[in-house]
């Protein structure tokens, strides 16, 4: 089986075909998706779907390209995290790549996320684009790892270098692939995917971006995270199961979810 360790299903593009959405997770073999918070205003329709549907998990949290978003505080997101559906921290990150100018302002709201992950142990989806200096740095400082009695979490979408890759993991990050491997593009990041070990790895689609090949350029939706197992698999010359089963295991590991029968 297969999960969906990262999309955005609430998004109305995705959450007016939601009973066909699922249906076609099911058909693919994929058994679970976490719906990821972005922003305050929406995460009421995060939580929703995780509260309707058992095989639907969410996060809370703030992405860095929210500029004008209300923030959060620790104790807002220690609070919010309470919730048994609520399995990680985030999306959270830096993201210097569309917004210019004084950005201490993500900075600072990124170490507010990871101190909440720290006050309540819940991992991190940390999302990070022109910024993996910054980034790695502050998760140093903050003790995001679980090297430093921090939760840990994931790189998501990762499009870094392996050196980026190889700090995260030192720390105890795991790294996750989404459509973007697939591109014929994408040699650099192909190369990383081939040095990050299983036991280090989920898959994901973000959705609805990034569709995977061959269905780049359309809307992605969870079921189609098949196609990044398959090809991580012809990639990395490893038996499909094999990836199936160690990103599933992956998963259950760090959101503390526990594994259904």
């Amino acid at each position: 089986m297969f999960i969906d360790s990262h999309c955005h299903i609430n998004f109305p593009e995705l959450s007016v075909r939601l009973p066909e959405i699922l249906g076609k997770m099911g058909e693919n073999q994929v058994t679970h998706a976490l719906c990821v918070s972005v922003n305050m205003p929406e995460f009421p329709s995060v939580l929703e779907l995780a509260e309707k549907y058992p095989n639907i998990y969410a996060s809370v949290g703030v992405h860095p390209d929210y500029e004008e978003a209300p923030e959060v505080s620790v104790d807002d997101l220690v609070r919010l995290s309470a919730h048994p559906k609520i399995v990680a921290i985030g999306e959270t990150g830096l993201d210097y790549y569309r917004l210019e100018g004084d950005l201490e302002w993500q900075r600072e709201r990124f170490r507010t996320h990871i101190r909440a992950s720290r006050a309540t142990g819940k991992p991190l989806i940390i999302h990070t684009r022109a910024a993996s200096e910054d980034t790695i740095r502050i998760m140093r400082e903050e003790g995001a790892g679980t090297d430093a009695g921090g939760a840990g979490g994931v790189m998501h979408c990762f499009t870094e270098s392996l050196q980026v890759a190889e700090a995260a993991m030192e720390m105890g990050f795991y790294i996750s692939f989404s459509g973007i491997v697939t591109f014929k593009s994408a040699k650099d990041l192909q190369a990383v995917a081939r040095a990050v070990p299983l036991d280090r790895m989920l898959i994901e689609t973000d959705a609805p971006y990034l569709a995977p090949v061959p269905h780049r350029g359309k809307l992605n939706e969870p079921g189609l995270v098949r196609h990044v197992a398959e090809f991580l698999s012809t990639l990395k010359e490893t038996p499909l199961e094999d990836v199936a089963s160690a990103t599933t295991d992956n998963f259950f590991k760090l959101f503390k979810i526990a594994r259904p029968a």
